[in-house]
């Protein structure tokens, strides 16, 4: 299932390291360290990733056999501005944004094929 972010207000490099994070791990997995997790990106994700499973119960999967299959960071827009500097001249500022996506899957739990015994008969 999918979700998507677009044009959030943080530049993708600074994004991208959270999202390396979570990237293959099961969503309460990937909930319990954004939890914790000392980054500004941490909440805008966590909120993404809950929205994805919202998506998915959805479609009637079930939550705890999802995880994050892909989680790609792109570029958004970026808002040039100008800061006034020395003798009349002026710097330019890139305020850049992001685009994520997130993609989960459901994870396929392996089905035990019960083995049948066969026994030779003597004769």
């Amino acid at each position: 299932m999918k979700a998507f972010l677009k044009n959030y207000r943080q530049a993708p490099r600074k994004v991208r390291l959270v999202a390396g994070l979570i990237k293959g791990k099961t969503v309460s997995q990937a909930i319990a360290e954004l939890d914790f997790l000392a980054k500004r990106a941490g909440l805008p994700i966590k909120k993404l990733l809950l929205s994805a499973v919202a998506n998915a119960k959805q479609m009637g999967m079930e939550a705890e056999n999802l995880f994050v299959k892909e989680l790609r960071v792109d570029k958004g827009i970026v808002m040039k501005r100008m800061m006034p500097a020395a003798m009349g001249s002026a710097h330019r500022i890139n305020k850049r944004t992001s685009h994520v996506n997130i993609l989960l899957a459901e994870k396929v739990v392996p089905v035990k094929k019960s083995v049948k015994k066969v026994v030779k008969k003597s004769k």
